[in-house]
């Protein structure tokens, strides 16, 4: 069945997103490993070549800047981070644009940092410049851009993980590939004896959670805590991912194959629209809503808007249009909403039936705080 199953997953995806870590990128020096990013570029050219629609979102600038650098040891602060990055962000350019056009395909260079796709704008100009990239038959190269991003940079952060399903997100693409330098997820530390892989995850919980080990040291930042996160995006959006070793041989055109390689995620539940997955995945909150037990039930279950009779009490200060948490009582996020009032309007008029609008804000352009059109469960 499972073998069916990734048949399937990886024959119907037409827009593929592969993700490839810094860990996968260079030797055991540090240096740009050509061989392997050649074969990549090759498997990646092929694909393109199939009919398929391919994005590469790749790691490596800090780590191809150390060694261009001579340094050894990954600094901490973040100016020097960001200093080494915009050194190797060219190094690495280079080397995907020569081994690329080996094989007759044009690559551009994409860097992205969290506030283009925070703001709606700049999120659309960028998924629209993404697609017709594709439709001219170039080979879109995404990287963070840390030069001027603070947070990206910081270990917690995961070494473009999360940029990788903000892509598959942002482009509708049907499977994120992450090539990393372990096979896969596995029940346990992946070098013990007694650890397993695990072939596929058709859900999320608290039994895979418990499989996470985290790496420390090297030159890459995201270990599989990141990935799982990153993947869980994918599939609560509806789409399908695979981690499996980047360090194997042909590893990306073998699982676009259907072979038995690394870990696959199936989707879970129905796609969601691109507008939702904007609303859950990749607009910031600028504040929070607290709701009571009744609204949590009306839009968790109801598929009902925010009114603003059950909204118990908020915090942050935030504009009309602006995103926000839905929580709990006890402080669960249930979901994200487009608002259409701003938060001092929204002290004033929480806890009270709309009718009552005109009277306290002079006005009621709006029965509903949040439309369920603009309301994303999470």
């Amino acid at each position: 069945m499972s073998d069916l199953l990734r048949q399937e997953v990886t024959a119907t995806a037409e827009k593929i997103v592969v993700k490839v870590g810094t860990r996968v990128l260079t030797d055991q020096q540090g240096n740009l490993d050509l061989d392997r990013i050649g074969s990549l570029a090759e498997q990646l050219t092929a694909v393109a070549e199939s009919g398929r629609q391919i994005v590469l979102v790749t790691s490596g600038a800090v780590g191809a800047g150390m060694h261009r650098l001579g340094m050894n040891n990954r600094p901490t602060d973040v100016a020097t981070l960001q200093a080494i990055a915009a050194v190797g962000q060219t190094d690495l350019m280079q080397t995907y644009q020569t081994l690329f056009n080996e094989h007759g395909r044009i690559a551009a260079q994409v860097l992205l940092t969290a506030n283009e796709l925070d703001d709606r704008v700049s999120y659309l100009n960028v998924r629209n410049t993404l697609l017709e990239l594709l439709e001219l038959s170039v080979i879109p190269v995404v990287n963070e851009n840390d030069t001027v991003s603070v947070d990206e940079l910081q270990t917690t952060f995961g070494d473009n993980d999360q940029l990788a399903a903000l892509v598959t997100n942002l482009l509708g693409a049907q499977l994120l590939i992450i090539l990393s330098d372990v096979d896969g997820l596995y029940t346990g530390c992946p070098n013990a004896a007694d650890s397993e892989l695990v072939s596929t995850v058709t859900s999320f919980n608290e039994t895979i959670s418990s499989y996470v080990q985290e790496s420390s040291g090297g030159l890459g930042t995201g270990g599989m805590g990141s990935k799982l996160n990153a993947v869980r995006m994918v599939t609560l959006a509806g789409e399908n991912a695979v981690i499996a070793n980047g360090r194997e041989a042909d590893v990306l055109s073998r699982v676009l194959a259907g072979e038995m390689l690394g870990t696959l995620f199936v989707a879970e539940g129905k796609t969601l629209s691109p507008w939702k997955r904007w609303l859950r995945f990749s607009a910031q909150p600028q504040g929070k809503i607290s709701l009571d037990d009744g609204a949590c039930a009306a839009i968790q279950q109801g598929g009902s808007s925010l009114l603003a009779i059950g909204i118990a009490s908020l915090e942050g200060h935030f504009n009309k249009g602006d995103v926000v948490q839905l929580c709990n009582l006890n402080g669960q996020e249930l979901a994200r909403g487009l608002t259409n009032y701003n938060s001092d309007e929204l002290h004033k008029i929480r806890g009270h039936r709309s009718e009552e609008f005109q009277q306290i804000l002079g006005q009621c352009p709006y029965d509903e705080v949040i439309h369920r059109d603009n309301l994303a469960l999470v």
